[in-house]
């Protein structure tokens, strides 16, 4: 393929600032289109380990976020298990992380524009974007504009609702160090507490073919005071986050002169939600196909790096929230075994570092399981105000 001197990004989020930054500082003529830049987007705005440890100036900016280092999990039947996490998760209000991706695109060279996108056309080899304020021409385009692309049918095929959980939930005010999740039962989904520098961001979340704004909205509600929060000073949002089948993940995501980034190609694990990872790792191997010169190489830098794991994810996400596992629920005995076995609550720091891949789980667990059965039958000796051993207790 020819040679890219012109880049349109489409979108300002995470994906699209990222990837601006990096073919900017390569020395590639890279123009960003973005309506609201930084805006506080609805979600919780988690940053894992394993992207702070790849992407370290997320931890070495001088912007504000809430470092977490604690974690309370809640089953569908009440029960409880809180538990320390030994790598800390960074949670950042999104406008903030956005404004701080967007100045680093800015200085790295990237001309980036307040304005609205209105329609994109083929011209010639290349491209016109027209916007709120004037035409712009491009050799190649990246979409990165999440969700709710209103171009995405014009670049690939178009995703039914069976690919997306629908979320709603407030910014209330307060604070504190402990990320909360409360799972429900027959709910494809959860309920989420993400404590940002100064709110709450409080949620639910479930797939949209089964879910009902209104109710989900309801139910989140009336289990605001089980965390001692209220609406006292919140604000509503309520958006749609992607959650592919395997059939979907297979859409094309590039093509003649073109990408998709981000939560507008549905990079986004479809059991947990989590997509600021998927956006900035699918920005940077785009980048990286760019900077070859070879872009259709993008799709297989996908293939090759984190495609599998959302493909796995997708074919276990149904078993993960309604099926069976040692003859009870999957997430009952998952938060049962939290508590009570050391080896059980170092996989959940993994996974909750993002560390632990779905591709070895099962292995993983089938390995540690005796010794996980070993530890539970042990915490059953131990009553309520016995002494317990730091390790036990950890």
């Amino acid at each position: 393929m020819s040679f890219a001197q012109r880049i349109a990004v489409i979108g300002g989020g995470p994906a699209g600032a990222f990837a601006a930054a990096e073919l900017a500082r390569a020395g590639r003529s890279v123009v960003l289109f973005d309506e609201k830049l930084a805006w506080e987007k609805p979600c919780g705005g988690g940053l894992t380990d394993k992207a702070i440890t790849r992407w370290p100036f997320l931890r070495e900016a001088q912007a504000e976020r809430n470092w977490i280092s604690h974690c309370e999990l809640i089953a569908p039947s009440g029960r409880k298990v809180a538990f320390q996490l030994d790598r800390q998760i960074a949670i950042f209000a999104r406008k903030v992380l956005n404004g701080l991706l967007l100045d680093r695109a800015g200085q790295a060279g990237a001309e980036v524009q307040h304005a609205r996108v209105l329609r994109i056309e083929r011209s010639g080899k290349g491209w016109t974007i027209q916007t709120s304020f004037g035409n712009t021409s491009a050799d190649f385009v990246v979409m990165a504009t999440g969700a709710r692309n209103s171009f995405h049918e014009q670049f690939s095929r178009p995703f039914g609702p069976e690919n997306f959980m629908v979320a709603v939930g407030y910014y209330v005010p307060g604070t504190h160090r402990t990320v909360q999740i409360k799972f429900l039962k027959e709910l494809h989904g959860y309920i989420w507490v993400f404590p940002r520098p100064d709110h709450f961001s409080v949620g639910i979340c479930g797939c949209m073919q089964g879910a009902n704004t209104a109710k989900l909205r309801q139910v989140l509600e009336n289990s605001l005071p089980e965390f001692g929060l209220n609406l006292n000073g919140a604000k509503l949002y309520a958006h749609i986050i992607p959650a592919l089948t395997v059939k979907a993940l297979q859409s094309p995501y590039t093509g003649n002169d073109w990408a998709l980034i981000g939560d507008a190609a549905g990079f986004v694990d479809p059991i947990t939600g989590e997509g600021i990872y998927y956006s900035l790792r699918s920005a940077e191997l785009l980048a990286k196909a760019l900077l070859q010169n070879a872009p259709e190489k993008y799709s297989e830098f996908v293939a090759d790096d984190f495609l599998p794991e959302l493909e796995r994810a997708a074919r276990i996400s149904d078993r993960f929230y309604s099926g069976k596992w040692l003859a009870g629920n999957v997430i009952e005995r998952m938060i049962e075994l939290t508590g009570r076995s050391p080896r059980f609550r170092e996989l959940m720091r993994d996974l909750f570092a993002g560390t632990q891949e779905y591709s070895n789980l099962r292995d993983r667990v089938s390995r540690d399981l005796p010794r996980i059965a070993v530890e539970t039958l042990l915490s059953s000796f131990w009553r309520p105000g016995m002494a317990r051993s730091p390790q036990q207790a950890g």
